[in-house]
């Protein structure tokens, strides 16, 4: 299993071409026109609701990008897709919409976000969505998470996509809903093989580290996130095969 040529051929978007001063949101519909329109791949986020839907939508929270409050699963599908994103216009897409939209025109690099909490192994059914919903889409897709176990359920749900681990320094700061222990572990990205990866998406700020430079060497394709210059952009590609962005025109 291997990521075919698109994935390279050109930058990835991070949450699609977003630009909220030009009424864009990330991961909206507009956003995602946006990077059809100018050629680019796409990294989005999918989150559960509480029918068993996948919607494009980055947070566990509404909160932060729209009028509402609380946790994206305590939401049906139908109600999410009603709900406006402040700032842009349009609502929340559900992830058939969004395929339908891209229509294999670029390639989608999906990620499932953790539903455990704490990268724990109580996931199972965003994964199921994801994979269901992608059943029937011909355009060239990969699939990944932060948590293994996540990757591990994309193995058994569609065996024929390729998928990976998003991976991190995994500083406490940033991940207190996680334990050490567990932030020690995935720190060193143990479960490439297990899990039948066949790339990362890995921090910017820590592509230094030497497990990175070891799954390069063992032949895993290695993304970064979230390049956001480009002078940052000159500086990961001696190390990666392609950038995820925002904030600029790659």
């Amino acid at each position: 299993m291997t990521l075919p040529a698109s994935f390279f051929a050109r930058p990835i978007t991070h949450r699609a071409l977003h630009d909220r001063k030009a009424g864009r949101v990330e991961n909206s519909v507009k956003s995602i026109q946006a990077a059809l329109d100018a050629g680019y791949g796409i990294e989005m986020d999918v989150q559960l609701t509480s029918d068993g839907h996948a919607m494009v939508f980055h947070d566990d929270t509404l909160d932060r990008l729209t009028a509402e409050s609380g946790p994206v699963r305590d939401r049906t599908r139908a109600a999410l897709e009603e709900i406006p994103l402040t700032d842009d216009g349009g609502t929340i897409p559900s992830l058939e919409a969004v395929l339908d939209l891209v229509g294999g025109k670029v390639p989608l690099l999906i990620e499932i976000k953790d539903q455990d909490g704490a990268m724990g192994a109580n996931v199972g059914p965003l994964e199921k969505a994801v994979c269901a919903a992608l059943a029937n889409y011909t355009g060239d897709v990969a699939l990944m998470s932060f948590n293994p176990h996540s990757v591990a359920a994309c193995a058994q749900y569609a065996p024929h996509i390729p998928r990976g681990i998003t991976t991190s320094s995994y500083e406490a700061v940033f991940w207190p809903e996680v334990p050490a222990e567990t932030r020690d572990v995935l720190r060193e990205i143990p479960d490439y093989d297990r899990v039948g990866a066949c790339f990362i998406s890995h921090e910017s700020t820590d592509l230094d580290r030497p497990r990175v430079a070891d799954l390069k060497a063992q032949g895993a394709h290695i993304f970064t996130w979230t390049i956001r210059s480009p002078e940052a952009e000159a500086k990961a590609r001696r190390i990666v095969d392609n950038v995820t962005f925002e904030g600029y025109l790659a």
